[in-house]
Order: C-alpha cells, then structure tokens, then sequence
C-alpha cells in the first residue's frame, strides 16, 4: 500500500521479509486444519493405541478402523506440532504434548477435544463474522435458542459436552484446591459444579469439609463424588442458580461460571449467592482473566469461544472485580494458580 507506514506490535515476532509473515499469515489462517486433524486423532484414539510403544500408520490404522495411507498423512502432519513423533522407520511415538490424548491420562483432554469438534461448535465457529458484525451470539443465530437450552433438548450431545467440561476441569480442579484455602471453614457449596470435579478435589485436601454439588438436574446426574474416601461427606442439590443457591454454607465456589453470562446475569448469580451465605462467608469465583497486552493467553481464546457459542464473555480482573462489587461483595485475595484459572476471593461488603 502506498504511504502506508506498518508499525511492528508489541509481543509478535518480527519479520526479516514479506515472505516470511506470508508464510506465518498463511499457517494461521488453516490453523483449523490442525483442529481437525486433533480431533480425528483424537476419534481414533491413537494415543490410546501408542501407550505401549510406538507403531506404524498401517499397525495403528488396523487397531483403530482407519485407513493407513491418509492415517499416516495425518500424523505426519501432528508430529509437525509436537502431537506424536515420526522415527526413522516409520513408526509413530507418544510425546508429552500427545499424553493428554488418552482417555485415562491423569489429565486427560480427549472427551474435551472430541466435542469440539462437534457441529455446535464448527458451525458457531463458522458464523464468527456474522457475531462480530451484528454483536450477536453466533450459535444462537445458528440455532435460534441459547446454548444450553440446546444441550439439554439434545441429550446424546449434553451429556458429551458435560463429560468434556468434566475432563477439563478434571486437568485443573487439583491445581485450584492447592491455593484454596479453608482455615476455619465446615462447608462449602460448588455453584454450577457440574459433575463435582473441582469440589471432590477440595474435599479430599480438605477433610474437616462437608459439600454441596449445585448445579443443573441434567447435570449433576451425572457426578463423580461417591468414591469411598469422601462417603458421607457430599450431598447433590439440582436447581437453578438464577434463582437460588444453597444457603448458609462458609465457602461458595464459582469455578468457570462467570464467562459463559453477560454481565447481568453474572450479577444476578453472584447477588443469589450473596443472599445464601452467612455473614462470614468467602466467595471464591475461579475464571482465566485476560491480561493487558499483545501476548497470548487462555482468556483471549476463551473470549472468542464465548462470542461464537455462548452469550458470556472473557474478562479482566478489573472487570470481574466490577461484578463482585455490583453483586455486593469485596475482593480480600487473588491467587492464580494456572492461566485457565485465577482465583478472586471475596466477602460479603458492609
């Protein structure tokens, strides 16, 4: 462009030559090609298939149902990304990057990543442009009906979305209840638990603790608590926690609730827990918050994923600061254990 001054911005790499930021523009814009090949890998579970010890496209595609001469193209191309490494006999091996891949990896992603590539969230994907030109939710202008509504009129679907949300934070529910602290505390009620990933990690840390799993019927049904170390310990609450959540308990979780609403509905939750908790009670709200600058970080993807398939958002600490202060809290703690997950801590205000 003539007269046009490019100015480098802070955090990206530069660039010795046009060629080379063509070649770096063009890798991002196919970088969905490498979700997809992820997710087929992921379908396929061959990372399940190199626990014990490398094989061939063509061993790995007889275990695995696939055809062998476009399994190996497939591979070859995650082993550019560090997902399984080609040897020099052809032979596929399980890498770090690859280990989450297994369906029983301590850590394991694979639910996660299978359901992502689901039409609900291509499709929303997709209509990316759509939601930025109009300010709209783009899976909701897909489906004409908000996200979740979806997934409980589709119960093969909300199932698998609530395994996935289950795996995910299975992969960082331990790393949470290492910075949460419980002094003094007898109980505590996880707000929109889920399937109780983070609050069965919290009460095995803590074992003066009794819990409450709060959440969605649908939902909860589904819960991983009755294991024998925690027997007598946990109780199931379905609800709704627009309207209500359980009261009087000493500590309240809220562990990635608050970016999947808009600010108003953020408000109305966190105001039904300040109605139910005691005048000593402790707010721990769990959200990845996006930082100042040009670097990448979780937030920052979060956020995108909120504006094409749920009508919530990504946030910065200030910003979810804002909605504690509106709901009637004070923030006393920040701990931030994780980038997917920093932990305010708040009090009831006055």
């Amino acid at each position: 462009m003539a007269g046009a001054r490019l100015e480098a911005a802070e955090g990206p790499k530069p660039y010795d030559d046009a060629s080379a930021a063509t070649d770096e523009l063009l890798e991002l814009a196919l970088g969905y090609v490498y979700s997809a090949a992820l997710q087929a890998a992921a379908r396929l579970g061959i990372a399940d298939h190199l626990v014990e010890g490398p094989r061939t496209a063509d061993e790995l595609a007889g275990v695995a149902g696939a055809d062998g001469a476009h399994l190996y193209r497939l591979l070859r191309f995650l082993a550019t990304k560090g997902v399984f490494r080609e040897d020099d006999e052809a032979r596929f091996h399980l890498t770090p990057l690859a280990e989450p891949l297994c369906k029983h990896a301590e850590r394991s992603l694979r639910e996660y990543i299978v359901v992502r590539g689901e039409s609900p969230f291509w499709g929303s994907a997709g209509r990316l442009h759509d939601a930025v030109r109009t300010g709209t939710t783009a899976f909701e202008d897909l489906y004409g009906m908000p996200f979740y509504d979806y997934a409980a009129g589709e119960p093969e679907f909300g199932r698998a979305f609530n395994a996935s949300m289950a795996a995910f934070s299975e992969a960082l529910s331990n790393d949470v209840a290492e910075v949460c602290d419980f002094p003094e505390a007898r109980s505590v009620v996880d707000v929109g638990g889920g399937r109780g990933g983070l609050l069965r990690a919290v009460l095995r840390r803590n074992p003066q603790l009794t819990g409450t799993l709060f959440d969605l019927e649908n939902v909860v049904a589904g819960h991983i608590l009755d294991t024998p170390d925690l027997t007598g310990r946990w109780n199931v609450v379905a609800g709704d926690f627009f309207s209500s959540v359980p009261s009087g308990a000493d500590v309240y979780l809220l562990k990635h609730v608050l970016a999947s609403w808009p600010d108003e509905q953020c408000v109305r939750i966190l105001g039904a827990c300040r109605d139910a908790m005691p005048a000593h009670g402790r707010l721990l709200a769990v959200n990845a918050m996006i930082p100042a600058g040009n670097e990448p970080h979780p937030g920052k993807t979060i956020d995108m994923l909120m504006m094409t398939v749920l009508n919530g958002r990504g946030r910065t600490r200030g910003e979810y600061e804002a909605l504690l202060t509106a709901a009637g809290f004070a923030v006393t703690r920040l701990a931030e254990p994780s980038p997917h997950a920093s932990v305010l801590e708040a009090v009831p205000a006055g």
